[in-house]
């Protein structure tokens, strides 16, 4: 189950945790998962249908927990969507914000948070704003010889994760950037790690746009 998901969230609000699920039935399943597509009822219920039950005493705790937290999750991501309407409302007329909205896996917040917190012409160049943002490699000195091997812990912490979390949605992308991501795993990077080389690539990206005010060109 994706809990961003509303409809997922939507099932675990009413019917609580996998086997709250499993007693109220696949046709109460299939009614809250409205415009969920076949597959992902199917498999949902396959993989509950398929484990091992707990104690009754686990299954009667899980569930109002379970009811809680996908309420609370979902009003949080109502509050956000308030949110980006609010900051799309108030940056709408900045040229800065408009082209960073052209760049692929950034909406509104993430877009909002450089337009406000970055002051483009005090960065003489890309590199300059990655050391900034927290995400330029940090190296590894041996001999003579200079290795990347990390990136570098300083820097503004909110929008180094701000600027990394965002590359998430372009992991499956067919774009330059989810190929990106893709060649880095093929590299043997970790998930994180190949986030951070996304976000790094990005930057460069984001570096242009804010200083031509120019929006987004693959």
């Amino acid at each position: 189950m994706d809990p961003s998901d509303p409809r997922w969230l939507r099932v675990l609000a009413r019917l609580g945790g996998a086997w709250g699920v499993a007693d109220a039935g696949r046709a109460s399943l299939s009614a809250l998962m409205r415009g969920a597509g076949g597959s992902a009822r199917a498999d949902a219920w396959t993989a509950i249908a398929s484990s091992t039950r707990p104690s009754e005493v686990m299954v009667r705790a899980e569930n109002p927990q379970v009811r809680m937290l996908a309420r609370r999750i979902s009003e949080a991501m109502e509050e956000a969507s308030r949110l980006d309407a609010e900051i799309a409302s108030l940056l709408e007329s900045d040229d800065t914000y408009a082209c960073l909205l052209t760049i692929p896996g950034i909406g509104p917040r993430t877009a909002s948070e450089p337009t406000i917190a970055i002051d483009i012409s005090s960065f003489p160049d890309h590199d300059h704003l990655a050391s900034y943002c927290g995400i330029a490699p940090r190296n590894r000195r041996s001999g003579t010889s200079i290795a990347s091997v990390a990136a570098s812990r300083r820097g503004n912490r909110r929008l180094k994760k701000l600027l990394i979390f965002s590359c998430n949605s372009l992991t499956r992308s067919a774009n330059r950037f989810g190929e990106y991501y893709r060649a880095c795993r093929g590299r043997g990077m970790c998930h994180g790690e190949a986030l951070k080389a996304v976000a790094r690539k990005r930057l460069k990206v984001i570096y242009a746009v804010m200083r031509d005010k120019a929006p987004y060109a693959a």
